[in-house]
């Protein structure tokens, strides 16, 4: 069904989503921002696409984040996806979230970060050094895909050698969370999971010692939580990478830069240190599509504050965020369709929101930051070998290939 007019929304849903919405969502978010910005997705859930409303429901105390009644008839009580997505941080409430986000806060403090740098470096350095002289080179096998798999396994003391499951762990937990995920995926997914315990078991029966956390610190056990959040890093970052290879940083990419900027950035270190420093910029743009839902604990109305109507959204109605809508409201971004990596202030939701702000989200940046850095300082010239693949995933959007010529 093409988007044609205001009457193409009001039969939206996540369930069955148009063909060419996985490709390119925005035009559809711009629709339902203008004519429905508080869409009824049916049988009591709600689709939520305008900044003020994503970011009220963010902070509300209304909202729930437990995944207990939701994911129970969705994945059955008991098995590992259900274990896994109903303990991990993000699908928790306090006291629980609290304390273990204390912890992991403390664990991921600035001068953990810090210290964490010149791992990091080398490895982009040497991922960058196995593609050089390829004719052809994806850079999610050979590049975004090893970056999170390898720091989230330092941070969680895996040996080298059982690192192999850590990346298709990650794309089975995303995947799970699909608006409706056919039953032979879900099949699939849970035989995946069934490894997702052991990494928790064995930390509490083989502390590391001294500890070797970020920091010093040591929770009772690594979260496999984070393994979700490391794949929607990697998400990320491959959006990311797919601008400098799509475009390169041009010019007319920035028309309203000072003309003086525009031609510092033609230097390589100037270029570099630009996407070094507009990580969050495209992060804004290619945000993933949409977050899990969240449940009204109690009536909520949304859709004030110069909306054309309000809706008061019941307790217990399932709400799912539109982080990918909010971050092109043009109510809260001037020109939200330009990358734009001087835009200030950039007060985007890619990254969660008050309490349930990513609490990883300072090592993506710095998984980020040095490794589009590295990328178009080595090879200024990058760009697309052919046509960049897609994961079909409609609640997090990424890449399957993105082939790319280096030079």
């Amino acid at each position: 069904m093409p988007l044609t007019d205001a009457s193409s929304i009001a039969t939206f849903t996540l369930a069955t989503v148009p063909a060419e919405f996985v490709d390119d969502p925005y035009p559809w978010y711009a629709q339902l921002r203008v004519h429905d910005p508080v869409h009824a997705l049916g049988n009591d859930q709600w689709l939520l696409t305008r900044y003020d409303d994503v970011a009220l429901l963010y902070r509300s105390a209304a909202a729930s984040s437990d995944k207990q009644r939701e994911f129970a008839p969705k994945f059955g009580a008991g098995t590992p996806l259900y274990e896994h997505h109903t303990t991990s941080l993000v699908f928790n409430d306090p006291p629980l979230h609290t304390r273990v986000r204390r912890l992991l806060m403390g664990a991921l403090s600035q001068r953990a970060i810090a210290r964490m740098e010149p791992g990091v470096v080398a490895l982009v350095d040497g991922l960058l050094d196995r593609l050089q002289g390829e004719p052809v080179a994806d850079l999610i096998d050979g590049f975004a895909a090893q970056i999170p798999v390898e720091v989230i396994g330092n941070l969680l003391d895996v040996p080298r050698s059982e690192r192999g499951p850590l990346r298709g762990w990650s794309l089975a937990i995303l995947s799970a969370l699909e608006p409706a995920p056919n039953t032979q995926v879900l099949a699939a997914r849970q035989r995946r999971g069934d490894g997702f315990p052991r990494l928790p078991a064995r930390g509490r029966r083989t502390p590391p010692c001294p500890p070797r956390r970020p920091g010093g610190r040591r929770a009772d056990a690594p979260d496999p939580g984070r393994a979700r959040g490391r794949a929607a890093h990697r998400n990320r970052a491959a959006a990311q990478l797919h601008l400098p290879a799509q475009r390169g940083p041009r010019d007319d990419d920035q028309p309203d830069r000072p003309r003086c900027a525009r031609a510092a950035d033609a230097a390589r270190p100037a270029r570099a240190a630009a996407a070094r420093a507009g990580v969050d910029r495209p992060g804004r743009r290619r945000a993933a599509a949409l977050r899990e839902p969240a449940a009204a604990q109690q009536p909520a109305a949304h859709g004030a504050g110069g909306f054309e109507r309000a809706r008061e959204l019941p307790a217990g109605a399932f709400v799912t965020l539109g982080v990918g809508a909010a971050n092109r409201d043009p109510a809260q971004f001037a020109s939200p369709d330009t990358l734009d990596l001087a835009r200030k202030p950039n007060h985007h939701l890619a990254f969660g929101h008050g309490a349930h702000a990513c609490a990883g989200m300072n090592v993506a940046r710095l998984e980020a930051r040095i490794a589009i850095g590295a990328l178009v300082q080595r090879y200024p010239r990058i760009e697309l070998a052919g046509a960049a693949v897609r994961d079909r995933r409609v609640r997090f959007r990424g890449f399957k290939r993105l082939p790319v010529r280096l030079d």
